[in-house]
């Protein structure tokens, strides 16, 4: 069974969000949008067009963002079939969190590192969701 497959994401809170997106926009090119974060497009010879994208963004401090963790990051890793994993994860003794989440963009499942980190795991939906 394949475990993750990809990065969907990238999510950090700061103390002064819009100072810092400005700092990494200026420092290091990324182009921050007014959301408060921006979208890595994967593009190969293999899928020039729409392989999917990483999303970055940064966003104030939120102590209940990511709990239980008290980590202000989040990383969201795709897998191809979450159901599995997560029952994969719990039969290897993993803290696995109960709830999961269903949505046009995808199902969402989390389990905590051995750090206590909320690990967020994300598998896409079979086909893009239609536009409005």
């Amino acid at each position: 069974m394949k475990r993750v497959i990809g990065i969907g994401g990238v999510f950090f809170q700061a103390k002064d969000p819009k100072a810092l997106q400005e700092w990494y926009r200026v420092h290091l090119g990324i182009d921050v949008q007014d959301w408060g974060g921006t979208a890595f497009p994967w593009k190969s010879p293999d899928t020039p067009a729409d392989g999917g994208m990483t999303v970055w963004s940064i966003g104030k401090i939120n102590p209940e963002a990511f709990a239980p963790s008290k980590a202000p990051f989040a990383i969201n890793y795709i897998v191809a079939d979450l159901d599995a994993l997560l029952a994969t994860l719990r039969a290897e003794g993993c803290d696995v969190l109960e709830k999961t989440e269903d949505y046009e963009f995808g199902k969402f499942g989390w389990v905590m590192d051995p750090e206590g980190n909320r690990v967020e795991l994300w598998q896409p939906p079979a086909a893009p969701p239609s536009p409005g």
